[in-house]
């Protein structure tokens, strides 16, 4: 078995069982992180936060051990170790904050080793060697200081050798039960040697998952361990549904004499919601919330979702292409119509469905700032408190992997270089704690994440001074807006910060920022007053795999432009368009000047439709920028499937125009134009050729 065990700790990371223990350990430590987040702010260890903590290590010790990662088992046991001593001896005097640090460095490390795990990287073991030494040295200190009656140790009692059967049943639907059966011995194998089981060979084949699904998982041990003990361990197993636990030194009692023996030692069956003893009532709500979970709720990979989505954009491509095709054209076919309309509001739905399978709430990634703020705060004497709002608003998961490191960023340089310390917040007048706030909202087919503190805001004539040392104004001051200005932070190296510390001052790192959020189809922009705070606005696409798009021809070209960013199209009338002294074309409308650009000229793209009353105007809106699009025609609004551009295009210079490809009906590629790229680019410049 222990040849098995290290065979196990050698698969890659696509392996079920790697990959089913990077999850529970990584949701395991996520809860943990915030507990004692939640414990720190109430200055002490409640007897609830004791028992989770204990039960979340022993669960961790369990798994890592089952699949031979030796340093992530070793910490959890000696955490699971001072908190056994914690829980055992309620009077014991320890110092929260620092035991708070010790597990939080804990978490860290266990962390990065899943990351290690996820890579194929070696462990570190003097990391681990390190993380135990400071835990045995708080582990002592605790006793030290302990306020404990020393009970005399068991003598007669210790020495009797007690016989128990388990029966154990998992919860439906956790899955490989003969690999969780096994975590149960491992467990027991630290108290005691005499441990028999049935099914007896449940690493060595996969169908004993079956057989303890039907009939149970039964266990006979021999120890020393009283009952109570044993039950106490046995509860703890993770997904247990229900656990019969029997005194086989205990005769089988005669009919008259049932009663009297039930009430000293019984039989008992644990059903999910009596495993915890009457003083641990508290903790019952908390263990089940995160462990039992509706059996009509399953776990799906990711990669599985993202193939689904794939195909789902092929279907949506393949409809089109059946719907459009030119065969058709000219056919009176009714019945072949109305088949294609009902086609197509299904796979509306079915589109709707599969794209909200990969939504997932902020909450998590929200959550996890509680760590930064409260880190930073102590590091910098701060006092910060952080605020959440519509932490349940849901988001492709896709995109959260690509905003978490530009909140990490924000809420960073808030506390850093926005919030004031004390004495100058009481100076101010204000609160002498500072409050950063997190809040998203859905506005349609985006998300905004607004990132706010109510610290100094900007200096625009710092940022100015800055911007004039580094030549990055290049236009007239007089022109600049507040908006302007205020986003300079977010151009490469920009920092208004005097010295360099561990965190940097706002503008380092903001450059980030922008190239994550934008890397999605999304936007950034700053308000600032200053004396009262800022907010940054961060407006993301809530998927980015399917979008409404406008089909637009230019000559023998295709293009498609998202839906979002057009305001209206228009035939121009030749008295409303004027041109500067440079020769640049522009059209009032209602009052508005607004740029044009020709895209054939851009591209030198061979087109019949070459002036501007001929062929159609688009006004494109972007971060509050306007500008007007000159194409042949439209040729009709689509849902598109977007398509990364191939790897061989990415080393071409000035290909931050199109940010995809996609399939027309007709079978044709069309080129999504870029709509930031749409309101900035310098018309006078040649772009790539198409």
């Amino acid at each position: 078995m222990k040849g098995m065990v290290i065979k196990m700790s050698e698969n890659t990371a696509n392996d079920s069982l790697v990959d089913m223990f990077i999850y529970e350990t990584s949701q395991n430590t996520e809860q943990l992180e915030q507990i004692i987040l939640n414990t720190e702010a109430a200055g002490s260890f409640a007897e609830k936060s004791i028992n989770e903590i204990f039960r979340i290590m022993h669960t961790i010790k369990g798994s890592a051990a089952m699949m031979s990662y030796v340093n992530i088992s070793t910490t959890a046991h000696r955490v699971e170790d001072l908190f056994y001593y914690i829980r055992e001896n309620p009077g014991a005097k320890y110092n929260c904050s620092d035991i708070s640090d010790l597990i939080l460095s804990c978490m860290d490390y266990i962390n990065k080793e899943i990351d290690r795990i996820r890579s194929g990287s070696e462990s570190q073991e003097n990391d681990c060697a390190l993380l135990v030494d400071r835990i045995e040295k708080t582990l002592n200190a605790t006793k030290n200081g302990a306020i404990t009656e020393e009970i005399e140790t068991k003598t007669e009692s210790a020495l009797v050798i007690n016989k128990y059967k388990a029966v154990i049943f998992f919860e439906q639907g956790c899955e490989m039960e003969n690999i969780r059966a096994y975590s149960i011995i491992l467990a027991l194998n630290e108290f005691t040697d005499k441990v028999t089981y049935e099914p007896a060979d449940i690493i060595d084949n996969d169908e004993t998952a079956k057989q303890i699904r039907t009939n149970g998982f039964i266990i006979h041990i021999e120890t020393e361990k009283t009952y109570d003990e044993l039950f106490a361990i046995l509860k703890q197993t993770t997904f247990l549904r229900d656990m019969e636990l029997t005194d086989e030194n205990k005769p089988a009692p005669a009919d008259n004499e049932q009663k009297q023996i039930q009430n000293v030692d019984p039989i008992v069956k644990v059903e999910k919601s009596d495993v915890k003893s009457e003083k641990d009532e508290d903790n019952d709500k908390s263990a089940k919330d995160y462990h039992q979970q509706p059996q009509s709720i399953i776990s799906v990979g990711v990669s599985k979702l993202d193939k689904l989505m794939d195909l789902m954009g092929e279907i949506v491509i393949a409809e089109a292409m059946v719907v459009e095709n030119p065969d058709l054209a000219g056919c009176e076919l009714t019945n072949f119509r109305k088949a294609a309309v009902h086609l197509r509001k299904i796979l509306l739905e079915m589109q709707d469905m599969v794209m909200s399978l990969r939504l997932v709430p902020l909450a998590t990634t929200f959550q996890k700032m509680h760590r930064i703020v409260r880190d930073m705060s102590k590091k910098l004497g701060k006092d910060v408190r952080l605020q959440l709002i519509g932490e349940d608003t849901d988001v492709d998961k896709n995109i959260i992997e690509h905003i978490s490191d530009p909140l990490i960023h924000l809420v960073r340089n808030s506390i850093d270089h926005g919030i004031e310390s004390m004495e100058d917040r009481i100076k101010a007048g204000k609160q002498p704690y500072g409050t950063v706030t997190l809040e998203a909202q859905n506005a349609g087919s985006d998300v905004l994440i607004f990132v706010s503190d109510d610290g100094r805001g900007l200096d625009k004539e710092k940022i100015l001074s800055k911007a004039r040392k580094n030549d990055l104004i290049h236009k007239l001051e007089t022109e600049l807006t507040e908006k302007d200005i205020y986003n300079m932070i977010y151009l490469p190296g920009f920092s208004t910060n005097e010295s360099v510390t561990e965190y940097s001052g706002r503008g380092v790192g903001m450059d980030v920022v922008m190239q994550n959020i934008t890397s999605v189809g999304g936007s950034v922009s700053v308000d600032s007053v200053e004396g009262k705070g800022m907010t940054v606005m961060l407006k993301i696409p809530l998927t980015v795999a399917i979008i409404d798009g406008m089909n637009i021809g230019v000559g023998n070209a295709r293009f498609t432009i998202p839906i979002t960013a057009i305001r209206e199209s228009f035939k121009p009338l030749k008295k409303n368009i004027f041109k500067d002294t440079s020769g640049n074309e522009f059209i009032m409308v209602r009052g508005e000047c607004l740029a044009i650009m020709r895209l054939h000229s851009q591209w030198d793209i061979e087109t019949k439709v070459t002036e501007l009353d001929d062929g159609i105007l688009i006004i494109i809106e972007q971060d509050d920028r306007k500008r007007c699009i000159f194409a042949d025609a439209l040729i009709g609004r689509q849902q598109v499937v977007v398509k990364t551009l191939p790897q061989y295009l990415k080393g071409i210079k000035n290909l931050e125009c199109l940010s995809g490809c996609t399939l027309l009906g007709d079978g044709s590629i069309s080129q999504i134009l870029d709509t930031r790229w749409l309101v900035n680019a310098d018309i006078n410049t040649k772009e790539i050729e198409i």
